[in-house]
């Protein structure tokens, strides 16, 4: 990719940055209102100067899984590297805010950059837990509250998403590909680049997202539409026939290849040929024609058993004859268990009969509203699928379409904060706190933990005192044999301060995360929660300030 940058339209179109594809639409006003008034009213009184440490975390893992893949990092570094308020932005802030706003805010806005901001976070493609903050975000009180809604918008879908996929991986099993169809359902361009992206990390195989291909070197897959063999009605139709031979280059008719080994299945097969579909066969001979190399057909336009299949089987080896493999099968409709059953039953007896062995690898993809559950149900009935095609369930999360992160402040000026709430899971954890990973003997991550920053980090073969953050009697020693420090500052003095993983070293980093979990804690039907625990120093802190804060009721 070039150096060139593409400016940004109205629609949010990617900037091509070299490996940095920055989303032109992620920009200093893309956050809600309130954020710009309340940075007017800390400006009107002064904080300027006041420094503050707000958390990034959510309450509840997604999907009633007891596990959450952290993405979204890259793109929230790109927004602090970009973040600049431009002219226009300042002029249109000028026409929008209420009337009354003095002038030298706006000159102070327009000067304002992320220079002096620090980012600690833990890595991206991480597996993350309720309440643990994912990132930290440590500078000026404005600038680090004017980050809030867009550092929550680039995490909260790229976390989803990436722990959507994730799940799906696992019910798929690691010796199935899949593969993102989701573009044209997805939550408009952006949501279906992001989605594109995000399935990739979270351990999909490929997308049919061309321009997510482009942008991020994701590979890019796909056959055809029903429409491509309906457009087909006879073959008559077709206006090419021939082939070269893919090594002596010896020109042939590849649909008289085809007719003479349709014949011959049909037989083998127990199928008329008068039942099938001619246009099909012309259909498919054009494609093959088109596409000799990548041949996979779509085979469920009209009758898999009595049609798709047969057509399918003569074109297949009809290419043989020419010197070139088929791919497989993709079907969109119907009993995928079923089908698929019948797809891999006939290319074993058309293997045998005419000693073709690779006919017995011959790709079946299954599409067609597949969910986790889909998955499951055919995991259950023996399918023999090699690859599924997921696009409206993955991509709009549709078990649950959103993460719920939150963005709190935990200290000002180095004194804590705290927010109380009747609903205990509302309330926040105040202070500047490091969180480390705790593992056992067998190397599964055992516990998380957090601690205030004065604290001595945990260390192996020491017994520490882990204790339920609002739950006085839940409480447990632990004794870790590997310690993981889980915050790396990413962004300070400007500039990013780690080198940053490709989208594939993510993707890795999201299945060896996983490993460190144990299988109770990823299967689909009650999982076992995952531990979040806090130093005893840390919960008396936590409950000395909610005593402090919270009002004494009176009774009259």
């Amino acid at each position: 990719m070039s150096d060139r940058e593409l400016s940004c339209n109205s629609a949010g179109q990617f900037m091509d940055r070299g490996r940095m594809n920055q989303n032109g639409v992620v920009q200093p006003l893309l956050t809600d209102l309130y954020q710009i008034t309340m940075a007017y009213a800390y400006w009107k009184s002064g904080k300027t100067d006041d420094q503050a440490v707000f958390d990034l975390f959510f309450r509840n893992n997604p999907f009633h899984g007891e596990f959450t893949i952290f993405a979204g990092l890259e793109e929230c570094l790109k927004f602090l590297d970009s973040f600049h308020y431009s002219e226009s932005d300042i002029e249109y802030l000028r026409q929008t805010l209420p009337e009354g706003i003095e002038n030298e805010f706006f000159d102070y806005l327009g000067n304002l950059t992320a220079r002096d901001v620090i980012l600690y976070a833990i890595d991206e493609g991480t597996v993350a837990f309720p309440r643990v903050p994912i990132i930290k975000v440590e500078g000026p009180l404005i600038i680090v509250q004017l980050l809030e809604t867009t550092l929550l918008t680039l995490v909260n879908y790229a976390s989803l998403m990436a722990t959507n996929a994730a799940r799906y991986r696992m019910v798929a099993g690691k010796h199935v590909k899949l593969l993102e169809f989701g573009l044209r359902r997805a939550q408009g361009p952006d949501g279906g680049l992001s989605a594109s992206k995000y399935s990739y990390t979270g351990g999909f195989d490929g997308t049919s997202n061309v321009l997510a291909g482009k942008l991020f070197n994701i590979p890019v897959k796909g056959t055809h539409a029903h429409a491509y063999i309906t457009s087909f009605s006879g073959i008559g139709e077709l206006k090419t026939r021939l082939l070269r031979h893919k090594t002596t280059g010896i020109t042939g008719d590849l649909l008289e290849h085809a007719i003479k080994h349709r014949q011959a299945l049909s037989h083998v097969l127990d199928v008329s040929t008068e039942e099938s579909s001619e246009g099909e066969l012309a259909a498919m001979v054009s494609y093959a024609i088109a596409f000799p190399d990548g041949f996979m057909a779509l085979v469920d336009t009209y009758d898999v058993k009595r049609s798709g299949l047969l057509n399918f089987s003569a074109v297949a080896l009809a290419l043989y004859d020419f010197g070139f493999y088929a791919v497989g099968i993709r079907i969109d409709s119907g009993d995928l268990a079923y089908l698929s059953c019948l797809a891999r039953e006939t290319f074993e007896k058309i293997a045998e009969r005419f000693k073709v062995s690779w006919f017995n690898k011959l790709t079946i993809v299954a599409s067609n509203d597949i969910n986790e559950d889909t998955i499951l149900s055919l995991n259950e009935q023996g399918h023999k699928i090699d690859c599924f095609g997921i696009g409206t369930h993955l991509v709009t999360c549709q078990r649950q379409p959103a993460l719920g992160c939150v963005y709190k402040l935990v200290e000002i000026n180095g004194q804590p904060r705290i927010k109380l709430s009747q609903d205990v899971e509302k309330v926040t954890m105040p202070g500047h706190k490091n969180a480390y990973r705790l593992y056992s003997a067998d190397g599964h991550a055992l516990i998380d933990l957090l601690q205030k920053v004065t604290e001595m980090p945990p260390a192996v073969g020491q017994k520490v005192l882990c204790r339920h953050p609002f739950q006085e009697s839940k409480r447990a020693y632990v004794i870790p044999s590997h310690v993981e420090s889980l915050y790396k500052i990413y962004w300070q003095d400007g500039k990013i301060y780690q080198k940053l993983p490709t989208l594939e070293q993510v993707r890795e980093k999201v299945q060896i995360s996983l490993k460190t979990l144990r299988n109770d804690h990823k299967r689909t039907l009650n999982p076992t929660p995952y531990k979040v625990a806090v130093s005893d120093n840390l919960y008396n802190f936590i409950h000395d300030l909610w005593l402090q804060n919270a009002p004494i009721g009176e009774l009259s």
